[in-house]
């Protein structure tokens, strides 16, 4: 079983005289700010001046920097830009202004894991990764609550790095819920396996799959847009509210008695085996590799097959349909 920390484990105290700067200010940068702001300690934003994010910054009461000057005044620094642009902003911001008794923060392995961003020896590097996405995390804050997080120690140069990271959860409210340590390794290596296996590459080609063998079959499209793609949102809602036999008790008995007659028909020995060699793939670096090679050519095959994803016949019905569905909202 994996530890787990509460609020009586952490103690905010210990970031009431430093300074942290938030790299950063997206989503997940503007709940953590506000979060941390509003737990009485000192926050430094930075964010690309003229962007929507820096204006997001300057209404919320936050005068946002370059991350130089952030990580210059900062004692603990957290990055929070998009993992292909982290090591570029480290090396060029933020890696000159590291000295020994600063930290270095994260909410994704994924650079140091893979050692894109290699920090100096001096200082600590811990991560604090909520499991919700910043609205909700901002959300959950200000309900007197909190989203469980992530907590793993890369290095302990002063000693006191599991403290400091936990003090930090506790300023997002993330001890409230309860903080599971981990791993850089294995929340780096869990999270793009699960990505590219179940969340996203898995239910999105499961969907589309489902959609064209009905519509291949002469059902109309909109139909098969019902079945396999709309009415998906009920089961994982269940999923997420009650577990998957929450689920199952939930749904009618002819619904349950084809998932768990049907279901390994779909998911079989061959998907595992595929589930496997991705997962390989993830753990020896090839991925990672892979991806950060794609960025550096500047994304020819990422835009490519996004173009194409474009394409596909279940994008045109679903817009059609969303229309007469008024309380959804196009983000």
């Amino acid at each position: 079983m994996a530890k787990v920390y509460h609020d009586k484990d952490a103690n905010l105290d210990i970031l009431k005289d430093k300074k942290i700067a938030i790299i950063g200010y997206g989503i997940q940068g503007r709940g953590q700010a506000l979060n941390l702001r509003d737990s009485g300690l000192n926050i430094i934003v930075s964010e690309l001046e003229g962007t929507e994010n820096y204006k997001k910054a300057i209404e919320d009461n936050f005068k946002p920097v370059a991350a130089e000057v952030a990580a210059k005044e900062a004692d603990i620094v957290q990055i929070l830009t998009q993992d292909h642009v982290q090591a570029k902003v480290y090396k060029k911001a933020i890696e000159p202004n590291l000295k020994q008794g600063k930290a270095l923060v994260f909410s994704h392995g994924f650079n140091i894991h893979f050692k894109e961003i290699l920090p100096p020896k001096e200082i600590d590097v811990f991560m604090v990764a909520p499991k919700g996405p910043g609205a909700l995390v901002r959300q959950q804050y200000q309900e007197g609550k909190g989203v469980p997080c992530l907590v793993a120690i890369f290095q302990d140069a002063s000693g006191n790095a599991l403290k400091l990271a936990l003090s930090y959860a506790k300023g997002i409210g993330g001890t409230r819920a309860g903080v599971i340590e981990t791993t850089f390794k294995e929340e780096t290596e869990t999270d793009l396996f699960g990505e590219q296996a179940v969340l996203c590459g898995g239910v999105t080609e499961l969907i589309k799959s489902g959609f064209d063998t009905l519509v291949e079959a002469g059902y109309q499209p909109e139909i098969a847009y019902f079945e396999c793609l709309h009415e998906l949102k009920l089961i994982t809602d269940l999923i997420y509210k009650v577990g998957i036999q929450g689920m199952r008790k939930r749904v009618s008995d002819t619904a349950e008695y084809g998932d768990l007659t049907r279901g390994k028909k779909v998911i079989d020995d061959r998907t595992r085996k595929t589930m496997k060699e991705i997962l390989k793939d993830v753990q020896s670096g090839k991925f990672a590799k892979e991806w950060i090679e794609e960025n550096r050519k500047g994304r020819p095959l990422f835009n490519k097959l996004s173009k194409e994803h474009d394409k596909h016949p279940i994008e045109e019905v679903g817009r059609r349909l969303r229309k007469m569905m008024p309380w959804m909202e196009e983000e």
